[in-house]
């Protein structure tokens, strides 16, 4: 803490307001003329308060909820100082069988890197890796489940692609049972740890398992996974997805239209069904009218495990993608024997199919805000807002 009396150290400032349109915590950048080792300060009075920053590109920080008041305005200083490693209470850990993000020893979500099993006497056709279970609530309940009984193929948070076609051949990702494809981990690329967030980027390739061994390969996935930590963390966090994918093979990779694929899968734990589990889009779609629709966002919410209250997820899908606005897989009010299960993907070639050139590069961003309690659709709209046009603080500080 400093004075502001000290503000001849501090080379710029800036100033956010309600002007800016973040209305919710959200992270934004700061660009300068430098790279990292840059801190920021918030004035509060006399002092100076140091505000926690992490480099990713920008510096990277996350912004209070400023009200919907032009009147309404905050004061930041920059200061040039060397990194702290000990603010790294966002934190990677590699076990055994998974990298966990954590952030102050808390578990957030784990991404499995080792073959699963299915249970014994179960055929060993259903082992995967390369997928992200458990994913948990702000106060630990989990929400992903894996290898249900229904359908041993799914896998928490993944998304293979279902209906290709490869040289003429139909291989199914999805669906292991028909041994045609699958989807596995293949090595670590990096990982991220300061004090906002933790992250891992991973390789995964989509396998064609009755291709010849030179053309196994027909999809390279890069998988960069974020869980940004709040200001608010008892209630919230945001996890960023972006799968980036090219196929190395000559002929392409078709995609073809179909109700499930790709995008972003989610099998939600098996405590919610029809009667404990709501689902609201952005174009005010609930669960019985949801599916096949499109939508920029869904909340997905669901009776939280001492059946006090309610958690769930917001799931956002970026502007740029494939289809968006992008349609969506919700499973049915009777799915599974009249259970009512969940079952929520943002599926971009649900309605049109998709053709993967070789060594073309092509993108799917989302972001998660995992919540306890609710999150109104005014709330959900001002986070899509803010990860769509996110706030860019651009200063001449050298």
């Amino acid at each position: 803490m400093f004075s502001c009396k000290e503000k001849k150290e501090y080379t710029s400032k800036f100033t956010i307001s309600a002007g800016s349109g973040a209305l919710v915590q959200t992270p934004i950048g700061l660009e300068t003329k430098l790279d990292e080792g840059l801190n920021i300060y918030k004035r509060q009075e006399e002092e100076l308060l140091l505000v926690p920053t992490q480099w990713d590109g920008t510096t990277q920080w996350i912004l209070p909820e400023v009200n919907d008041d032009d009147t309404i305005s905050r004061e930041y200083w920059i200061k040039k100082e060397p990194e702290d490693i000990s603010k790294k209470s966002a934190k990677v850990v590699k076990t055994a069988e998974e990298y966990r993000l954590s952030f102050n020893d808390n578990p957030l979500l784990n991404y499995r890197y080792k073959l699963k099993y299915p249970p014994s006497g179960i055929d060993s056709i259903y082992a995967k890796s390369g997928y992200i279970h458990p994913l948990l609530s702000p106060s630990g309940d989990t929400l992903t489940r894996i290898q249900p009984p229904d359908h041993y193929h799914h896998y928490g948070l993944w998304g293979p692609w279902t209906k290709t076609t490869i040289n003429g051949r139909g291989v199914d990702f999805w669906n292991l049972a028909e041994g045609e494809g699958t989807v596995l981990f293949k090595k670590l690329l990096g990982t991220y740890e300061g004090p906002l967030f933790s992250g891992i980027k991973v390789r995964q390739e989509h396998l064609d398992l009755k291709a010849t061994e030179e053309n196994k390969v027909a999809i390279i996935e890069d998988l960069d996974i974020k869980a940004w930590r709040l200001n608010n963390e008892k209630e919230r966090y945001i996890v960023d997805y972006v799968s980036t994918f090219t196929t190395p093979l000559a002929e392409g990779v078709l995609l073809e239209a179909y109700r499930y694929g790709g995008g972003l899968g989610f099998r939600f734990t098996e405590r919610w069904e029809a009667a404990n589990s709501t689902v609201l889009t952005s174009e005010g779609k609930g669960r019985l009218d949801a599916d096949g629709t499109s939508a920029r966002w869904c909340i997905i919410s669901g009776t939280s495990s001492d059946g006090q209250s309610s958690n769930g997820v917001l799931f956002l899908s970026h502007a740029d993608n494939q289809s968006h606005p992008e349609p969506m897989r919700i499973w049915p009010m009777d799915a599974n024997n009249g259970r009512g299960d969940m079952f929520f993907e943002f599926c971009p070639i649900r309605h049109k199919k998709w053709v993967l050139e070789r060594d073309k590069e092509y993108t799917l961003n989302y972001r998660l805000v995992v919540f306890e309690g609710t999150i109104t659709p005014d709330e959900a709209e001002a986070y899509w807002q803010s990860y769509v046009n996110p706030v860019i603080i651009r200063t001449n500080f050298n």
